[in-house]
């Protein structure tokens, strides 16, 4: 396939992650058919709610939606995202994501469909 075409993703019903305390919703909406070197796309949100503690296991881009997120990286620099900022997260790459309201963004990594 050399489109394809996804309407109204930013619409995508996000499921809730099932981590006790923290309101963190994800879902990949496509993926390429490169085995090698494949690509995930999807949608992710944070109510707000505990922080969320993550650690990538694959290089990922994200880029706020709707909303502010706050990324907290390894070093202890905060950094805060609004609509239109883009983050990009190296393999190995260790996060605390929270917000003060909600965030919604959309992001791009270096993974098969699925894999977190």
């Amino acid at each position: 396939m050399t489109v394809k075409v996804l309407k109204d993703v930013i619409g995508t019903d996000l499921p809730l992650l099932d981590i006790p305390g923290i309101k963190a919703y994800l879902t990949d909406v496509t993926a390429s058919d490169n085995t090698t070197s494949p690509i995930a796309a999807g949608m992710f949100r944070l109510d707000k709610s505990n922080p969320l503690d993550f650690t990538y296991k694959y290089d990922e881009m994200k880029i706020v939606l709707e909303g502010e997120v706050t990324v907290e990286d390894e070093q202890g620099t905060s950094h805060e995202l609004v609509a239109g900022d883009l983050i990009q997260f190296s393999k190995g790459a260790k996060v605390i994501f929270s917000t003060p309201s909600s965030g919604l963004m959309f992001y791009v990594a270096q993974r098969k469909f699925g894999e977190l």
